[in-house]
């Protein structure tokens, strides 16, 4: 059992405050998320003294646990497993601490209002029988498609450089350590233009619109180039996002996402009982308040924590608050031109029964396992983007759709199940009212959103937690709500993207602002370790 898991992440402070204070640490690490305390435990198992320090009563960050509703164990942002890095799953062993997951090889269902439906299954062959039935002149488009995420998935991150932290470029994952050079990448991606287009330069509807002829079905994907994103699925760069969501090998499955046993939050909590187990420290409750650049941090109550190394967990902007006057000037330009601010709302559902679709009825049916999509056409997608930016709610929200407890009956009462919606766009502030006045507002829209595919869904639902971006970033410490610590887009992606070392002396950053970018990936945290052996000479 867990231990971190059997205090659901409330673990409070190891001693008194005047002991942590009075000791000597090596390093200091600002934020308990997951990449915080992975980065924690691999400086801890070198033999470094290793502080973690988390504002909050819980750690985890965005991938926790809470209870939202008396009895139900929900994730209050983090909701699916799939990037989570294998070579950081493996070596914090969290297979023998009780790590599990279901692969939601069910995939993507998305309903359509004429009463058609599809089910994207994650198998080939019955994902392409499914679009054969749907739209039988798109299966060779469909293949094609898959195809290019696949090729540029083997080029960046083959199979065989998974586990292998120290591969050489020609078989390495180009998600540890460092990030590629442009030129680098230029020279992976020379033999496919296709592959080029899709990393660098495609709009999600472009590139759906490049293989796949029927609407519906280039609808059913836009999504899932605009996760987290503060862009329309028209804008370039969007299919990018796309591929980022499809470029996961856990468990050995690429592109495979899933459910974890528990729910999400126990991926950071294993963390923590590894981070803990090595020797690392980990306070709940303290604030910092400044970082001290080569000295350590002081935290609110005017208590100096001494170490020479800093690692910031917390996203750049709160990081660049925390120098307070201290950064690099060019460095701070740097973290104020990436865009932070989120558009996503997120609705913890509590229902009496899961939803029936009207294009495939039942309540308990094969696309109740994977993901769901309340989908919108794309003159619905360019309106609500577009209000959205002008600080109002759209007519519609697109929505994904989870349920956990389908697949884990731990985490809710007999008898009822928990759904988490995930959708956009929303604005961050209103042009009229706020989200305390409006959050009623944002939930009626949301679930009518999902609603107008079922028969049910307003009987069915319970209670609903709202969380806008405001919400997020006073819940978890994210600026601006953005669940990604900054725009995943190509312009802010590999050798764009902040890097884990900074000009100041001692700080290092290692969420998910750093190299390879956003999601509960834990490789951030691994990488931000590893420079900061590099530095010292002192290599594990």
């Amino acid at each position: 059992m867990s231990a971190t898991a059997a205090v659901l992440g409330k673990i409070g402070l190891p001693a008194p405050l005047k002991e942590i204070a009075a000791r000597s640490w090596d390093a200091v690490v600002v934020g308990a998320g997951h990449n915080g305390l992975a980065c924690a435990t691999y400086l801890a198992r070198a033999g470094k003294r290793v502080l973690v320090i988390e504002g909050r009563e819980r750690v985890g960050g965005a991938c926790t646990i809470e209870e939202p509703f008396p009895g139900v164990r929900m994730s209050p942002c983090a909701y699916l497993a799939g990037l989570l890095h294998p070579l950081v799953v493996e070596e914090l062993g969290l297979p023998s601490r009780g790590f599990e997951w279901t692969p939601a090889v069910n995939g993507l269902f998305v309903p359509f209002l004429d009463g058609s439906s599809i089910q994207l299954w994650d198998d080939d062959d019955r994902c392409e029988e499914e679009v054969r039935q749907f739209s039988p002149k798109d299966v060779e488009g469909w293949r094609a498609m898959n195809d290019v995420v696949r090729r540029l998935r083997n080029l960046l991150r083959p199979a065989s450089g998974m586990l292998d932290g120290n591969a050489t470029n020609s078989r390495r994952d180009m998600w540890i350590g460092d990030a590629p050079t442009p030129e680098q990448l230029d020279a992976l991606l020379a033999g496919d233009p296709e592959a080029h287009s899709l990393l660098f330069d495609w709009s999600m509807a472009e590139f759906v619109e490049r293989y796949l002829t029927d609407e519906r079905l280039q609808i059913a994907y836009l999504g899932q180039g605009v996760i987290g994103t503060n862009a329309s699925p028209f804008d370039a760069g969007t299919a990018s996002i796309r591929f980022h969501h499809s470029s996961g090998r856990l468990g050995g499955m690429a592109g495979m996402w899933g459910y974890v046993k528990g729910g999400m939050g126990m991926v950071s909590f294993y963390f923590c009982d590894a981070a803990r187990e090595a020797g690392a420290v980990v306070a709940a409750g303290l604030t910092v308040a400044r970082i001290l650049p080569g000295e350590g941090v002081l935290l609110e109550g005017g208590e100096r924590i001494t170490a020479p190394i800093v690692i910031s967990n917390a996203d750049p902007i709160r990081t660049l608050t925390l120098l307070d006057g201290s950064a690099d000037a060019v460095w701070a330009e740097k973290v104020r031109s990436v865009p932070i601010e989120g558009c996503t709302v997120k609705l913890n559902v509590l229902l009496r029964e899961l939803p029936n679709f009207i294009a495939r009825p039942g309540t308990l049916q094969p696309h109740h396992y994977g993901q769901i999509n309340a989908p919108l056409t794309k003159s619905e997608w360019k309106a609500g983007y577009a209000a959205a930016r002008a600080g109002c709610l759209p007519e519609q929200l697109w929505c994904e759709l989870y349920f956990q407890s389908v697949h884990d009956a731990s985490v809710i009462p007999a008898g009822m199940h928990a759904m988490s919606v995930f959708a956009q766009y929303v604005p961050y502030s209103f042009v009229s009212g706020s989200w305390e006045d409006r959050r009623n507002e944002a939930r009626a829209l949301a679930l009518n959103s999902v609603g107008r595919f079922c028969c049910n869904l307003e009987d069915a639902v319970v209670d609903a937690q709202v969380l806008g971006p405001p919400d997020i970033e006073q819940k978890v410490g994210l600026t601006g709500g953005h669940i990604f610590q900054g725009e995943c887009l190509p312009a802010y992606m590999w050798s764009n993207r902040l890097s884990t070392r900074t000009p100041m002396k001692g700080v290092y950053l290692c969420g998910a602002c750093t190299h390879p970018g956003g999601s509960v990936i834990g490789i951030n945290g691994r990488n931000a370790a590893m420079a900061v052996f590099s530095d010292l000479d002192a290599p594990l």
